[in-house]
């Protein structure tokens, strides 16, 4: 595919990601988007390949795509959004707002170490979950809030892949006034006023003859999927382990069938977020601006390095949790070198962040199933593209130019 047609374009200054998105294609892309935003204007807006392989369906300007955990860090920003509005506090305790999560030894867990993945929560204990339950939100929290944490909350760190999701949705309609699901939060809070596709879940009817086909990274690629630690695979591939018992809460099946109309009916916001790299972009571009209302003092929380990075007990690797967002790390470093830079990876190969010392945001959104739960080898070559050049003042504007079309 080293020929495929690339469109968009891509500002005087940026043409270096052109060039790493063309390479991809030379390294097994099949289809995919990158979009970076200064400020609110944008930079980059490329996209390129097949949104569908089998079909012969190219991927078009308004294609859409699962970002897996990538939906973390825009349920991180909803959150942002209600403790701007005096709605929730990070340091307060969950039971506050949900006085039935306090069961348990949690009464006193609070919504920063909850969200960052601090309390042990990652599993299910003495219950299952289905799918369809998940339908039910009111049973959902019942479930939740009976949940008892896997060590003394604060004192270890394990990833919650799909169920912090789960805890931040019940969390959004208990400190929101109008009881709002996290669906409903970001649709009208969020994509509606900047007029982006995201959505948590997708109706078939808002895109579903737009959304892209998966596909699974077939075979261990060594020389593109370097990345993924054996660690995590070994445990992955013998369906053992406490990362293959998180990824299962409930279980969904295999990533490359996230498009099935069961598990984009449900919400799911730590996983089943669908939209495009753009949108993607310029949502994560509002934690810079100070659009949506997110006030002075929480962007400039959200922008602090955060805790020392730390082993984590579900991942196997040193990794940074920051009020809910992934934080740069020597084991996934993104944007530039002081560590401001927040957003979250998800697993396939997506990834959106933004980054306070630049004023840049970035997202990128494939199609092709990478291996690993960190950033991939693509989009950090794309991101390092983007960065690797001499800081200019955030908001200056340029002129875009069209990208080279091969």
């Amino acid at each position: 595919m080293s020929d495929m047609t690339i469109h968009g374009y891509a500002a005087d200054g940026y043409g270096r990601v052109a060039d790493a998105f063309r390479r991809n294609f030379q390294h097994g892309e099949i289809g995919a988007a990158v979009a970076v935003f200064d400020g609110a204007t944008p930079v980059v807006d490329l996209w390129g390949g097949w949104r569908d392989a089998v079909r012969r369906l190219p991927w078009e300007q308004d294609t859409i795509a699962p970002v897996f955990s990538s939906t973390k860090g825009i349920a991180a920003l909803s959150l942002a959004m209600l403790v701007s509005r005096g709605q929730l506090d990070y340091d307060e305790p969950v039971a506050r707002y949900w006085p039935e999560f306090a069961a348990r030894g949690k009464a006193e867990v609070t919504v920063r170490q909850l969200i960052d993945h601090q309390v042990g929560l990652h599993i299910l204990r003495d219950t299952r979950m289905t799918l369809a339950d998940l339908f039910d939100l009111d049973r959902v929290a019942g479930v939740l809030a009976a949940q008892r944490p896997g060590w003394t909350p604060g004192t270890r760190q394990g990833y919650h892949p799909v169920s912090i999701g789960l805890y931040i949705n019940e969390l959004v309609r208990r400190a929101d006034p109008a009881g709002r699901s996290i669906r409903r939060f970001i649709a009208e809070e969020i994509s509606g006023p900047l007029g982006v596709d995201f959505t948590i879940g997708l109706d078939a009817d808002l895109g579903g003859q737009r959304i892209a086909r998966l596909v699974r990274t077939s075979g261990l690629d060594l020389r593109h999927e370097r990345n993924l630690p054996w660690n995590q695979a070994v445990p992955a591939l013998l369906r053992r382990g406490p990362l293959f018992r998180a990824l299962t809460v409930p279980d969904l099946g295999m990533p490359e069938d996230f498009v099935r109309p069961e598990i984009m009916s449900v919400e799911l916001p730590g996983s089943n977020g669908v939209g495009s790299a753009r949108g993607l972009a310029r949502i994560y571009a509002t934690g810079l601006t100070g659009e949506l209302s997110i006030a002075d003092d929480v962007r400039a929380r959200i922008a602090d390095p955060g805790p020392v990075p730390a082993p984590d007990a579900v991942l196997k690797t040193t990794t940074r949790f920051h009020l809910g967002f992934r934080k740069s790390c020597p084991a996934f470093p993104f944007g530039s070198s002081g560590h401001r830079a927040f957003g979250t990876p998800g697993m396939g190969g997506s990834l959106g962040f933004a980054d306070p010392e630049t004023g840049l945001s970035f997202a990128y959104v494939p199609n092709r199933l990478g291996l690993t739960l960190n950033g991939d080898r693509r989009c950090l070559r794309l991101a390092r593209a983007a960065f690797g050049r001499p800081t200019r003042r955030s908001g200056a504007r340029t002129e875009p130019r069209p990208a080279a079309d091969r």
